[in-house]
């Protein structure tokens, strides 16, 4: 093998390695972090990681789209004289990620991510995360918590697709989790919608066949026989839709076609499928 290659075969083996510990840190925070063990959280304060993704000249050399380069920030902030130990301090965590090179993408990120604190009818969109730290941990009870984050799922081609995540607990049984997408065009330098990559006049075509993405769930989780469930939670369209790289996943809110304890239902579609309904350079 090219002695290149396989130097960069083994940093993107110990970067995937790295990536998915921070993943399953993270991830258990936002799975529960009512539960969730304080005093075991990697990151405090303000804490910059440099995560790098790159394939550098040898990609470049060879005409592959430009490397990708990130930047991951992790902030946790407690009200001012709450020591670490006590796990009844209110804490917000933001963990996202800079795209550098990417001003637009990033302006999205943030943009999105303000917009997922807005849980109630009256809620305000923040002018900043921080502004949002700083008001939530102000009014903020014993053991409410606020997590954010931003990391990118996958990249293909030109397309890089961000997962967004957000989980918020204010009292109660459970807290509510949120989820959504970007799918960043970089030749294009912007967000692909659902409707900028259908051929024209295949919505319903591209429902239709999410409609029988939703059976393939009901069957693959035995509710397909479950006439109560059918009844309870019907099919519905989603606007979490992720252009991957030989799929779309279709991921629903909870509650929206199955109860809490399913967390969000995911629905994929193969890119066969799809064929005559999205734009064949998606595809």
């Amino acid at each position: 093998m090219n002695p290149i290659y396989r130097l960069f075969e083994n940093l993107g083996k110990v970067a995937g390695r790295h990536q998915q510990t921070i993943d399953l840190e993270l991830s258990t925070a936002l799975a529960a972090p009512a539960a969730f063990n304080r005093s075991a959280l990697l990151f405090r304060n303000i804490v910059t990681l440099t995560t790098t993704a790159l394939l550098l000249s040898a990609c470049q050399h060879f005409g592959a789209t430009p490397a990708v380069e990130i930047r991951q920030v992790v902030s946790e902030q407690r009200p001012a004289g709450c020591p670490e130990q006590d796990e009844s301090c209110p804490l917000v965590n933001i963990d996202t990620e800079h795209f550098l090179n990417e001003p637009v993408l990033n302006a999205l990120i943030d943009e999105r991510l303000r917009r997922m604190t807005m849980f109630g009818p009256e809620s305000q969109m923040p002018t900043t995360l921080e502004s949002y730290q700083e008001a939530f941990l102000r009014d903020a009870r014993p053991h409410w918590s606020s997590y954010l984050q931003a990391k990118l799922r996958e990249r293909h081609g030109d397309i890089l697709v961000v997962e967004l995540s957000s989980y918020l607990f204010t009292g109660g049984a459970h807290g509510m989790p949120g989820r959504g997408f970007i799918n960043f065009d970089r030749k294009q330098n912007r967000e692909l919608r659902l409707n900028d990559i259908l051929l024209p006049g295949q919505a319903g075509n591209f429902w239709r066949v999410a409609r029988q993405a939703h059976q393939r769930w009901l069957v693959e989780n035995e509710h397909d026989q479950d006439a109560e469930f059918i009844e309870l939670w019907p099919f519905q369209q989603t606007a979490h839709i992720a252009m991957l790289k030989d799929s779309i996943l279709l991921k629903y809110d909870v509650y929206s076609i199955a109860p809490y304890s399913s967390g969000h239902p995911e629905l994929t579609i193969p890119h066969d499928q799809l064929k005559g309904i999205v734009r064949p350079e998606y595809l």
